[in-house]
């Protein structure tokens, strides 16, 4: 092998001015929402471990490091080539892009442009330099929004994440933090740049790292453990077939399902502390078990129960096989619309990620399957109408923003029964209307960053409507985004500020209020691309041949419909038909849309749910 070079570096010495290719085998970007979020929220908590408003921005040097692990590269003649890390790179790259369209002042976002794009005669060359992604990247930088159908893997994904980003960073940054944040990510975000100088070296370096290892997860670590604690050879044997057939079930839902599912069962039976979010502040058991569950555990035996053979073996053979089925359970119903779940997918569609340990909280060995059930529905009632409070009154429902509230929940749902479950979260709901009900703000529209939160309203609203008419959920079919037949916000009023002078002066004030819920609805991708520009007059009788809640707009919609005015009348919502769109008539639907926002998200159903 020839010269191999390892340097460490930050990201901002990493991306500046240097440009990376990839080979055309090398192609695709997968990742998912999951790897996103996780990136996001580990660099966030990072951060608040040490930023304090008071402080002055050159203590920045002085804040906690973060590594984001190797790269590896193939350097040809000064051209490098990513041979592993792609995934990183671009995620990075997209964060930037983020936070560079956040940016106000051209001083702070030329400290960023130069790690994502350099410009010679008037070319922008992007630093990730992928043709094929040419045009993405710089639409996500320009901030256009992206046209076409059938887009490659690829492309949908790098669009799919930076709507994540814009969906999950946290909103405490956005602000005075965000100056303060952008130093620390650019200048205490490590990686190590492996080079070598060809391609065999690379993939021998790859391919060693990757292969000859004999590292163990930190699940194998924990079954060690376990097994090697319980004396009886048989209750040994009996309890490591238990534990691998169970690992291979949560193995069948992804890569890291096992161990996710593991910190979800540890966190909501046993974690007693939670780090408090201050400078300075140590771990305690929620943050400790998921970063070294084995460690934790190891160190918590006694607290956990663990001080004979017996109990290890019952840990393996009945506590993990129990909450390790119904994690399964659980992230199943997150994946397909379930009968009796459907909240759970509803709540995994916001990409909350927090539901798992929260739902299996109140959870007991013994008790039967329809108390479980009862207990499920209950919680995940309760997240849902909490998501959707917040987001309507632009809280955040990140990770960071949301875990220590999930912790106390955790803590004082367990070993209840379903009604004292129940109960309980709905004086929960009443004390947190201090944050915010649908009410509480009528000015409820969309804004950069809340685009998906949209959607998914629209689609729920939309699915109740049908519902409540006697019609089959549509639901999966609306929250299908990007695709050729995937739907997409439309708003009624089309950005022309000029056929509306006569009701607004001025161009911003028509933007703001064309923006607002109720002037938003829910169509098919061709939809829009064939009539979104049209007057309302032009689209009107269009409407009547789409979703309810569109059709609701055309005055046919209330002739020989018994269903929906069945609905109509039995929630007592203020339905009429729209022959013209005014501001008048988007005030009366954005009440419309408030007054169905209070009857699906009713904190009464908490009740309904223990009771089915």
């Amino acid at each position: 092998m020839r010269e191999i070079l390892g340097d460490a570096k930050t990201v901002r010495q990493l991306l500046s001015g240097a440009k990376y290719s990839i080979d055309y085998y090398q192609r695709e970007y997968k990742w998912e929402s999951k790897h996103v979020i996780e990136l996001i929220d580990d660099l966030t908590s990072k951060f608040f471990e040490s930023y304090e408003e008071e402080h002055e921005r050159s203590m920045v040097a002085e804040y906690g490091h973060y590594f984001l692990g190797s790269i590896i590269i193939s350097d040809k003649d000064g051209e490098k080539f990513i041979v592993d890390g792609q995934q990183r790179l671009t995620t990075l790259t997209l964060m930037l892009i983020y936070l560079h369209n956040l940016l106000e002042y051209p001083d702070q976002k030329s400290q960023i442009a130069e790690m994502i794009l350099s410009q010679k005669y008037g070319e922008k060359s992007f630093n990730l330099n992928i043709p094929e992604r040419k045009d993405c990247i710089e639409a996500l930088y320009s901030g256009r929004s992206i046209e076409g159908n059938d887009l490659d893997e690829s492309i949908q994904n790098i669009i799919d994440r930076y709507s994540d980003i814009e969906d999950r960073f946290p909103s405490d940054i956005t602000d005075k933090a965000l100056p303060y944040f952008l130093d620390w990510f650019i200048e205490n975000v490590h990686l190590v740049e492996i080079t070598a100088y060809s391609d065999d070296d690379a993939y021998t370096i790859f391919e060693t790292m990757n292969d000859r290892g004999l590292s163990l997860t930190p699940s194998e670590m924990l079954k060690g453990y376990l097994l090697s604690n319980i004396i009886v050879a048989d209750q040994r044997i009996h309890s490591s077939i238990v534990w691998k057939n169970r690992i291979d079930k949560l193995k069948e839902l992804g890569k890291e399902e096992d161990a996710d599912a593991i910190k979800s069962w540890l966190r909501s039976q046993y974690a007693r502390s939670i780090r408090e979010r201050k400078r300075g502040a140590k771990p305690k058991d929620f943050d400790l078990i998921g970063t070294e569950f084995h460690r934790w555990v190891r160190a918590h035996e006694k607290e956990i129960g663990l001080q004979g053979s017996s109990d290890f073996s019952s840990f393996i053979g009945q506590n993990f096989a129990f909450y390790s089925k119904w994690y399964q359970r659980l992230r199943e119903a997150s994946i397909t619309l379930t009968t009796g779940l459907e909240t759970i997918y509803f709540n995994a569609q916001n990409n909350f990620t927090l539901q798992y340990p929260v739902l299996l909280a109140p959870l007991e060995i013994g008790e039967t399957e329809e108390e479980s059930l009862r207990k499920i529905r209950a919680v995940a009632t309760y997240l849902d109408i909490l998501i959707h409070r917040r987001i309507w009154n632009w809280r955040s429902i990140g990770y960071s923003a949301m875990q220590y509230a999930m912790f106390l929940v955790m803590r004082d749902i367990r070993g209840r029964c379903s009604e004292e479950v129940a109960e309980h979260l709905k004086q929960l709901l009443e004390t947190q209307e201090a944050e915010g009900t649908f009410s509480s703000n009528a000015r409820f529209s969309l804004h950069g960053q809340n685009r998906r939160n949209i959607h998914l309203i629209l689609a729920r609203i939309a699915n109740f409507m049908e519902q409540g008419s006697g019609l089959a959920s549509r639901f999966s079919e609306y929250v299908q985004r990007g695709r050729k037949q995937g739907y997409e916000i439309e708003h009624i009023w089309a950005e022309h500020p000029e056929r509306h002078e006569d009701e607004f002066s001025h161009p911003n004030d028509f933007r703001d209020y064309r923006n607002r819920i109720g002037g938003l609805v829910l169509l098919p991708k061709s939809f829009n691309q064939s009539y979104g520009d049209l007057p309302y007059k032009q689209k009107y009788d269009h409407y009547l041949g789409q979703n309810i809640l569109v059709k609701s707009l055309h005055e046919k919609c209330y002739e020989h419909n018994p269903g929906f005015l069945r609905f109509k009348d039995e929630y007592d919502l203020p339905f009429r038909p729209h022959p013209q769109f005014k501001k008048s008539d988007l005030d009366a639907r954005q009440e419309l849309y408030i007054r169905l926002a209070e009857k699906i998200w009713d904190p009464s159903r908490l009740e309904h749910k223990v009771s089915e």
